[in-house]
């Protein structure tokens, strides 16, 4: 005989049952009287952001919380029971964009600053008062009434009052760092954000000759490579130093090419060409490669070489010498050895340029789009120029191949646009040892 299987219960009549219950008996009520005066066990909610309906990891949290609030009840303290909604940042403002169809933030200035703001409000009472009621039938207990909201007047002066104590005591200050930055939002990227939009892409990456000057290797002295060919400053005329790069709008910010000191770099014959490249990349390079010449990367350290820009006003005025520096974070798994560096296009070659004193060319402004003083480039996005560098890299005899690669990239984790790395005023807080 077949087993009768008992009807399933109704979880949503449950749920309402029960709530129903705790309204009319005042239980979340009588809770806080009872405990009232005892104890304090303080609990301050990290907030929500009030810009959309809850998911399954806001309930999930919401739990835990919950629970934690309920048990320290339980033990005889008296809580504040106080959530808050954030209602600030970039999040809200990206979605009250997409609703009324912005592209940039040029279109927030042209349809008002303060109509935006306000819409940016009314976004937040919205989502607001919808997450509350997700929460109360999660059977989530709270001071409902008395949620806190971060845009209130008491918020933003609390952190305006804490920023002038700061700079009452010398703490606040202006900096030049290189950071992520997404063109579309406007605004920097926070390492932990940038971490959550990587995706795999496929970017056209270019090898770039990058000329030696005539008399600007070795440092004035004779050096021998290992294979027993003597470099001095007068024999480098025709030889190239051989960069790989997937960005090539970075090249109109060139400054200097990093070898890795202890690895060992090739001359290599390549048809007409004369390139140095890593002894481990010499196979990128295709059949035909020959290795004239061996030296250790120490040897190249010093050697000067013309930019791949230099006719650019705002490139040659602001790059100087071209030099190759040292830098032991270069390898040969990638590219060719040879690293173009940039300060103004990344965070590692900005560090790496503070360290060894390197001018900034800094191309693009907040949202992506060429200064004055790059020619062509001037008022076109980065992200757009590609074809139209290796074009002009193509006229100057300065590209050596071109190849489609794939790679993970960061991504702007709200929008979704590619990042771009630029060097950008910041402010900071001092935040060292004082006696």
């Amino acid at each position: 005989m077949f087993q009768q299987v008992p009807p399933r219960p109704d979880l949503v009549a449950g749920e309402h049952e029960v709530l129903e219950q705790w309204e009319k008996s005042r239980t979340f009520d009588k809770l806080r009287e009872k405990n009232a005066g005892k104890p304090k066990w303080s609990f301050l909610d990290g907030p929500i952001t009030a810009n959309g309906l809850m998911g399954v990891h806001h309930a999930w949290g919401r739990t835990y919380k919950d629970a934690f609030q309920r048990y320290f009840a339980m033990a005889g303290h008296e809580l504040r029971w106080q959530q808050g909604f954030d209602c600030q940042g970039l999040w809200v403002e990206v979605q009250v964009e997409r609703d009324l169809g912005f592209k940039s933030k040029r279109d927030i200035e042209e349809y008002g600053i303060a109509e935006f703001v306000q819409r940016c409000k009314e976004r937040v009472w919205k989502y607001s008062a919808i997450q509350t009621e997700q929460s109360i039938r999660l059977g989530m207990w709270s001071d409902w009434p008395n949620s806190y909201f971060t845009m209130s007047d008491e918020n933003n002066y609390t952190i305006w009052s804490f920023l002038k104590r700061c700079h009452d005591r010398g703490l606040v200050y202006k900096d030049l760092d290189a950071m992520p930055w997404c063109p579309r939002c406007g605004t920097g990227i926070s390492e932990q954000e940038r971490k959550e939009g990587y995706k795999v892409v496929e970017d056209t990456a270019v090898y770039v000759r990058f000329p030696l000057r005539p008399g600007g290797g070795g440092g004035g002295q004779e050096q021998k490579g290992s294979a027993g060919m003597t470099s001095t400053n007068g024999d480098r005329a025709g030889e190239a130093l051989l960069i790989w790069t997937t960005t090539p709008w970075t090249l109109a910010a060139n400054v200097a090419a990093a070898v890795n000191p202890d690895l060992t770099y090739a001359k290599v014959r390549v048809g007409d060409d004369l390139v140095w490249v890593s002894k481990g990349s010499v196979a990128k390079l295709g059949k035909g490669a020959e290795v004239v010449e061996e030296a250790p990367g120490s040897l190249l350290v010093g050697w000067q070489y013309d930019g791949p820009f230099d006719e650019l006003p705002a490139a040659r005025d602001a790059a100087g010498v071209h030099r190759v520096i040292a830098w032991d974070e270069v390898a040969d798994e990638e590219g060719t050895g040879i690293v173009h560096i940039a300060p103004g296009c990344g965070k590692e070659d900005f560090d790496l340029g503070k360290k060894e004193s390197l001018p900034i060319v800094m191309p693009i402004d907040e949202s992506g789009v060429y200064y004055d003083g790059f020619d062509v480039l001037t008022g076109r996005k980065a992200s757009e120029v590609s074809d139209d560098v290796i074009g002009n890299l193509t006229a100057k005899g300065l590209l050596f191949k071109r190849e489609r690669y794939k790679h993970d990239y960061p991504h702007c984790w709200r929008c979704g646009t590619a990042l771009l790395f630029r060097a950008v005023d910041e402010w900071y807080i001092d935040m060292g040892w004082r006696d």
